[in-house]
Formats: C-alpha cells, sequence, structure tokens
C-alpha cells in the first residue's frame, strides 16, 4: 500500500470520529477542500449536489440533529487512485424529531458503504454512498408506531 492511500485512510478516520461521531462541526474546514460534491447518496437531501464548507458544515449540523449520539463503527478501508472506500455501520439514539417520526429515544441501526474522494493535497472532496435507507424508515416507523426493536408488534395491555 502506498503512503498515499495510508494518510487518506488515516484522515478519514479522524475525520468521521471528530466530526461526524464527536459532531465538531467547525472542525470539518481542517479536513474538506474548498467544495464538496456528493457524487451519489439517492434518498439524501443533499444528492447531486456541490457544497461550500459552510453548507457541509451545515449538512452536518441537520444530520445529527436528531441523531445527536450517533457512531460510525468502520468495518473497513480501502484504497484505490484518488479513493477510499469506508464499510461501515452506524448506530444512533433518535432524540429529535425528523418529518413523520417524533424523538422515540429508541435506537437506530443501519449500515453502509461510502467511497470518499480526495485531491492531491489529500482533502476531501466528495463521497459516493449506498446505505440502508429502508431499513432506518422501517426501525423509525416501528419505534414511533411503539413497536419493540428488532420487529414484531408492541406489547398488548395487561
Amino acid at each position: 500500500m502506498s503512503a498515499t492511500a495510508d494518510v487518506r485512510k488515516q484522515r478519514l478516520v479522524r475525520f468521521i470520529r471528530r466530526v461526524w461521531d464527536e459532531g465538531d462541526v467547525e472542525a470539518a474546514d481542517a479536513w474538506l477542500a474548498a467544495t464538496y460534491r456528493i457524487h451519489h447518496d439517492p434518498g439524501d437531501p443533499w444528492d447531486g449536489m456541490t457544497l461550500d464548507r459552510a453548507a457541509f458544515r451545515d449538512r452536518v449540523r441537520q444530520s445529527r440533529a436528531a441523531f445527536p449520539d450517533q457512531r460510525f463503527d468502520i468495518q473497513g478501508l480501502f484504497a484505490d487512485g484518488e479513493g477510499v472506500a469506508m464499510s461501515w455501520l452506524w448506530a444512533a439514539t433518535h432524540a429529535g424529531d425528523l418529518p413523520a417520526f417524533p424523538a422515540s429515544g429508541r435506537t437506530i441501526r443501519m449500515s453502509g458503504l461510502t467511497v470518499y474522494f480526495f485531491d492531491a493535497a489529500d482533502r476531501l472532496t466528495g463521497h459516493w454512498q449506498v446505505i440502508d435507507r429502508l431499513g432506518v424508515y422501517r426501525q423509525l416507523r416501528q419505534a414511533c408506531a411503539g413497536a419493540p426493536p428488532g420487529g414484531g408488534s408492541p406489547a398488548s395491555p395487561d
């Protein structure tokens, strides 16, 4: 593996921990290029957009609002060319309201794969992502309907 690939993997892990897990959105500038392109992220309101750093920080704030304790469990990192692919598991408490889904206090989980792109200065320039949004939707529906985690039907009153 090249030194560049190792540097990019290490930078990506630090970025995920600091910005997404810890919510230090102001620190994002240290990792981002001047613009950040969301190449492919179906279901994401920012899919297909190019964001400046301020818009990226706003995206993180909005994304974390309903799930302030979110954590990514990085399963693997694979580097090739200008990209680093990261497979991950994610979990967070549904602590804030989403459209049609009031805060439930339940833990929501998902998995995904994100390819992050870097420039020559090893700054993040964008991503291409696939995640299990349907699984998140199902969990939110169950949580807001009072269903037990993992499916099934709500407990009947005694």
